[in-house]
């Protein structure tokens, strides 16, 4: 391990910075500015793979970045931080930089994602006192920018962040005041192009003092003009109809008709006693939050707790968030609510699109696991390409930390320990250790409910026992395993609950898929009888260039294959020992009982160690002989289907795979021609009740953002109760089909976010957004073609500037709004948008909403900003939506506002 010269960091540090008093762990504190320390720089020490520099380093919490000058200046967005690892946590890349150990608690990693993909940034700092600065400091920005995305703050608290975080980008000189150059260019920075007669009137009113220049003060009122938000103001008053201010019982007939609440009169007091004003004027749920640094007072630093704040959440009950000038909770007979109070209500976590969120209501979990759809991923230890990308437990680490509970490992013989890579191509390599070992740091962080690791082994007898030996140290009691002499007959899987905190092994067993060839995902290709009628050009293409490829991977295979076929013959002996009853009624039916020929030769042994087989319990991984009545799998057997394999099944017998698939688990995955790691649409087979529909979570595209989507519900547990109609034997239930219309109207946006350039600066120029909003609608393969109404009548409602365009398959709709010129601060569409879709048996977990934020003449490019949900999880009536990136790392600021209806056709 190489050793730094602690000069080459304690040297360059004033003497008063040396010795930093230590910050305590607190799950609260008083002093939550940033230390002056951080906020004028320290050096630390930047490691990567090729070199160790060393830059001077500040927290700027105004903009919500960490800053740091190399040949630019180089920063990160807070909120686009993904982890925070210091110490052991992140000991993998110090000991794969081959640094000593002496730098460990001193080191901080943090992960983040930036241009369409995830960075990493290691530090050194040169003592432990100020490395406890940084992480505590840091960690707390961090807390207020979860909780300003998550709508769990005051609208005081929310506008107090976004005026500093804008006046300090304004003022450049640093001389506290913004002339009407500076307001010009901030207003290009926010995105909009007011006139210059326009800008010059509203710089006028808010230099109450005629200077020529705005303090902050000035420009709080500059900004509270610009934000101003007319149409809310508009349904305010439709609902206050002439009164001094919103009552209770026009609240809840608010709540009950436009917004379809199910809540109680007792939970709508609750609401709305947070946002009502008593008759001394005084908010009694409203924090007295003005400036970002009262803000930051109410902010845990804790690590190992959640954030914890004393502002009113969606779960406090009246009263309990109170001011400290509030001594008793009004009736609602004496509380209004203002314009601004609506306004909060309507930006805040009780008005939440999202139906499924912050762990109010969570699935039945005593199911058995086929009743489940499992999060799942496809080539985890890859984190790009998938001939030549990087293997690395990275891929393992970001997808358990957002609650994937099926990761894969495929395994192959190490030089003295098995080692992880994908198979015949280019990628790197990963010990299998440290696989397990990152699995099990992180398996039950985000979700306490099991682990499936979906292993593919190629290697010998001997590192196959190797790998038991590492799996067992590793994971120690959380392993599921059980001898392979005297195992129980299973009747029925057991639950996610049954499994909390297990780890449990799906491999093929080759015991039990006796008589059979190995798949063809085992040796790396897929059949061209397996191949979708749907494959796209593209594909074609690469499967042709790939073809002479896997033509000798085949070859080299051959052999094994011939041995094995011969060997399952032989293996009657081991068959009864391991076999499930279910498992040995089909041997005795499918493996000859006679002798081999006199004279022949002793064909080799199973290839399979009987400890792997151990480990193999409730997922013992089987060919697919086909699904129907005359081929019987016991409960824990568990096959994979490649893309095209599962294709041809839908269409040859759909019903079949939902029946086979109420009592077994099921996996898919990606077919081999993706190089590129792009997706499928996974609620394509979802609606076939398959589990473990595994996706790339290296690629953000359509497929992973419906992926998320699903798996944002039940307290992002990574399982989702399937519905009813796939989990029921109810031929009733499927036979139901439905028409629908999904009407939505696209009111306004919210502070659109500039494009921005590769290292995430905005690109500022002349040019203003010019926006639209294209809503879609994914239905699974129920369909044929989208249903759409046999009339144009009042049903049906296209939009007035704007057209349909054409689905990209059968399966999505797809409809516009018009484009807002010169607008990508506060533009208003105000339109409708219906989009038709069907059902059956009321699935509506399964049918995906996306919303897309595009540029005029740029519909080609990158959405601006986008958001994706189930139609099961969507709130209706009035609500922000909130907007991500195309990483779906959500905008601090930016926010959609629609009305969102369904109707019968």
């Amino acid at each position: 391990m190489t050793s730094l010269p602690e000069s080459s960091i304690v040297e360059q540090l004033p003497p008063s910075s040396v010795s930093v008093a230590p910050v305590a762990q607190s799950s609260s504190t008083t002093d939550a500015t940033v230390p002056p320390l951080l906020q004028v720089g320290v050096p630390m020490i930047k490691v990567s793979a090729k070199k160790q520099k060393r830059y001077l380093f500040r927290l700027d919490a105004d903009q919500g970045q960490i800053i740091w000058q190399s040949k630019k200046l180089r920063f990160i967005p807070i909120e686009n931080i993904k982890e925070l690892r210091e110490g052991a946590d992140a000991r993998y890349y110090r000991e794969q930089f081959q640094l000593a150990q002496e730098y460990e608690d001193r080191w901080l990693t943090i992960v983040y994602v930036l241009d369409g993909g995830y960075k990493t940034l290691h530090l050194i700092s040169a003592t432990r006192d100020i490395f406890q600065l940084w992480d505590v400091t840091l960690r707390r920005l961090y807390s207020i920018r979860q909780q300003l995305m998550s709508g769990l703050v005051s609208a005081d608290m929310r506008q107090a962040v976004w005026e500093k975080q804008f006046w300090k980008g304004a003022d450049d000189e640093q001389d506290q005041r913004l002339d009407f150059d500076d307001v010009e260019r901030l207003c290009r920075r926010l995105n909009i192009n007011p006139s210059r007669e326009d800008l010059q009137r509203r710089f006028k009113q808010a230099d109450s003092q005629n200077r020529g220049y705005l303090d902050f003060g000035d420009f709080k009122r500059f900004v509270k003009h610009l934000k101003a938000r007319p149409e809310i103001d508009r349904l305010y008053k439709k609902h206050v109809n002439g009164a001094e201010g919103m009552t209770f019982a026009a609240f809840e007939q608010f709540m009950q008709t436009s917004q379809k609440s199910s809540l109680s009169r007792v939970e709508l007091e609750h609401i709305f006693l947070r946002y009502a004003f008593c008759p001394n004027g005084k908010a009694p749920g409203s924090p007295p939050q003005t400036s970002l640094d009262l803000a930051m007072q109410s902010i845990s630093i804790a690590k190992e707790a959640g954030p914890q704040s004393s502002l009113p959440s969606a779960e406090s009950p009246p009263g309990t968030a109170t001011t400290a000038s509030s001594t008793s909770v009004p009736s609602v007979d004496d509380a209004l609510m203002k314009l601004s109070g609506f306004t909060a209500f309507l930006l805040s976590a009780d008005n939440s699109v999202f139906a499924d969120q912050h762990g109010r209501t969570y699935h039945d979990m005593s199911r058995p696991l086929p009743e489940y759809f499992i999060s799942s991923s496809h080539n985890t230890y890859l984190v790009g390409h998938q001939l030549v990308g990087e293997s690395t437990i990275e891929g393992y680490i970001r997808a358990l930390l957002h609650s994937c509970r099926s990761v894969e490992l495929d395994i192959y013989d190490g030089d003295t320990e098995p080692t992880v890579y994908h198979g015949r191509t280019l990628t790197s390599k990963v010990s299998v250790r440290d696989a397990c070992a990152a699995i099990a740091k992180y398996a039950f962080v985000a979700s306490p409910y099991p682990i499936v690791i979906s292993a593919e082994i190629h290697c010998s007898v001997p590192q196959q026992e190797q790998l038991v030996e590492i799996m067992k140290e590793v994971f120690g009691d959380a392993l599921v395993w059980a001898p392979v002499d005297g195992r129980p007959k299973i009747d029925a899987l057991p639950s996610p609950e049954d499994l909390k905190g297990r780890v449990l092994l799906k491999a093929k067993n080759l015991y039990v898929v006796e008589g059979q060839a190995v798949s063809e995902k085992e040796v790396g290709v897929e059949t061209e009888s397996s191949t979708s009628t749907d494959t796209s050009a593209s594909d074609s293409d690469v499967a042709a260039e790939l073809k002479q490829e896997w033509r000798k991977a085949r070859q080299n295979e051959a052999e094994l294959i011939r041995d094995l076929k011969s060997e399952f013959k032989k293996a009657r002996g081991a068959l009864n020992r391991v076999r499930s009853p279910g498992a040995q009624k089909v041997a005795s039916q499918s493996v000859p009982q006679s002798p081999p020929p006199s004279g022949q030769p002793a064909k080799p042994k199973v290839k399979m160690s009987m400890e792997l087989v151990s480990l193999l319990v409730y997922t013992v991984g089987v060919k697919c002989r086909g699904i129907n009545k005359k081929e019987e799998y016991a409960p824990e057997h568990i096959f994979s289907l490649s893309e095209n394999t599962a294709n041809k099944l839908l269409k040859q017998g759909m019903m079949d795979l939902i029946k086979h698939n109420r009592t077994h688990l099921v996996r898919t995955y990606p077919k081999g021609t993706r190089i590129g790691s792009t997706n499928y649409e996974p609620h394509r087979y979802w609606s076939a009740g398959c589990q473990l529909v595994a996706i790339n979570w290296q690629t953000f595209d359509l497929g992973y953002m419906i992926n998320h989507a699903m798996f944002q519900r039940n307290g992002r547990a990574g399982y989702v109760l399937k519905p009813l109609a796939l989990r029921s034997s109810d031929k009733q239930l499927l036979a139901r089909r439905t028409k629908h219309l999904l009407n939505i109207t696209i009111i306004s946006a919210q502070q659109l976010p500039r494009p921005k350039d590769s290292q995430g600066r905005e690109i500022i120029d002349k040019s203003i957004v010019d926006p639209f909003v294209e809503v879609s609608i994914h239905i699974p393969d129920w369909t044929h073609s989208p249903f759409l109404p046999e009339k144009t009548a009042d049903a049906y409602s296209p939009p007035t500037a704007g057209n349909i365009v054409e689905a990209t398959s059968a399966r999505t709709v797809t409809c516009r709004t018009g484009v807002v010129k010169n607008n990508g601060f506060n533009p208003v569409w105000e339109q409708q948008i219906c989009l038709p879709f069907d059902l059956v048996g009321d699935m509506k977990d399964l049918v995906f909403v996306r919303f897309s934020v595009k540029q005029e003449n740029k519909e080609d490019d990158e959405p601006l900003a986008v958001y994706c949900a189930s139609l099961g999880s969507l709130n209706l009536g009035y609500r922000h939506l909130p907007l991500h990136d195309g990483q779906l790392s959500q905008y601090l600021f930016s926010t959609l506002f629609v009305r969102i209806d369904i109707q019968d056709a």
